[in-house]
This record gives structure tokens, sequence and C-alpha cells, in this order.
């Protein structure tokens, strides 16, 4: 196995003392892990931030093997981790791809309709400019995993109904692609839910 190609960090988690385990979403590949020696060191760190556009490197002597993974950093959402609305926004769509996501199976839609969810997150000047495409991507995860039908646009500018429609979706997202996930990756989806209620004291 060798891949080499752009990919969006979607997890990270500690292995060992100084290593980590990335879930990286890629065009061609799907959700690929790969081991980074070094990850939690000061330089590797601020790299695998989820959210982060990469440039991964991934090498495995077979397809059982957990690959060994050399990342660059292309694109760092990290300026964006200090604005409560834009990290738990972040949070929320990384995390929710790596949980419904099965390995090694591509889905390019996916991975280009995530690259620019983030963009919109970090460059709107509101969320009122990126709360309707986050929508948008969790009906085409649950569409592109075979879940779910088309949902209705709430009317331009009615927070009160795009609110209620996140709501809904919520629970779809809960009772079929995550129903199986042993982590809480809903409690992402509700701190987002409580910062966007705020806009308007709803």
């Amino acid at each position: 196995m060798h891949i080499r190609a752009p990919a969006v960090v979607c997890a990270s988690r500690p292995h060992g003392e100084t290593a980590v385990v990335v879930r990286l979403l890629t065009s061609g590949h799907g959700l690929v892990a790969g081991y980074v020696a070094g990850g939690r060191g000061r330089e590797l760190r601020p790299v695998l931030i989820p959210g982060n556009l990469v440039e991964a490197e991934l090498k495995a002597r077979s397809d059982s093997q957990l690959p060994y993974a050399r990342i660059e950093l292309l694109a760092s959402r990290g300026p964006w981790l200090t604005e409560p609305l834009q990290s738990a926004a972040i949070a929320w769509v990384t995390a929710l791809t790596a949980a419904a996501l099965p390995e090694r199976q591509p889905y390019p839609a996916l991975h280009e309709a995530l690259t620019a969810l983030l963009d919109a997150i970090c460059l709107a000047p509101s969320a009122r400019g990126w709360a309707m495409p986050l929508l948008s991507y969790e009906v085409l995860l649950m569409r592109e995993l075979g879940y779910g039908g088309p949902l209705a646009p709430p009317e331009t500018g009615d927070w009160t109904a795009l609110l209620g429609a996140f709501d809904r979706l919520g629970r779809d997202l809960q009772r079929y692609p995550l129903a199986h996930r042993r982590a809480d990756v809903m409690a992402a989806r509700t701190m987002l839910r409580e910062r966007l209620a705020r806009i308007d004291g709803i």
C-alpha cells in the first residue's frame, strides 16, 4: 500500500508516548488511518489538528497493516479554534466524518464538500453563511451511506426554521449512521447547537 494525496484531518488519537493515530479523508481512498511517529511533539501537533488540510503519504507492507504516515501541512484551521462557533463547527463535522464513514471506501463528493464547508466556516462573515451548507453536508453524508431523503431548506433568513431543521436532522444522524458508535460523537453537535442558538437568543 502506498498512498500520496491531499487529505482532511478528521481525528487524531494518542498512541504510546509520542505517536498518534490520525484519520484522514482523501478523495480517492476515502477515510484512512495512519501511524504518525512523533505526532504529539511540538512540530507535528499543530499539523494534526482536525480540520487541517494536509498532504499525506501513507505506506504499509500489506492492506491489513496500519500504515505509517508522513504529513505536511497545506492549510491550517488553527487560527479559528479560539472562535467558539467556528471551533464547534469544525469539531463536529470532522468527528462526524471520522465516526460515520467506513475506512478505505472512496467518497469523492464528501471530500470535496467537506473541504468547501471547512473553508466556508473559516471565511464566512458569520454562521449564517455556513449553517445551511453544514446541514447540506450532513444530508450528503447520509445519502452517500444509503440513508435519508431530501431536506427541505428553510426560508432564507429564517433562523428558527434552520435550527428546527438542524434538530430533525440530528435525530436522524443519531438513529442511523451514528447508532452503533461507542463514543458520544453527538456531544460535539449538541455544543454546536447551543452556540448557534445564542445568535438570536433562541
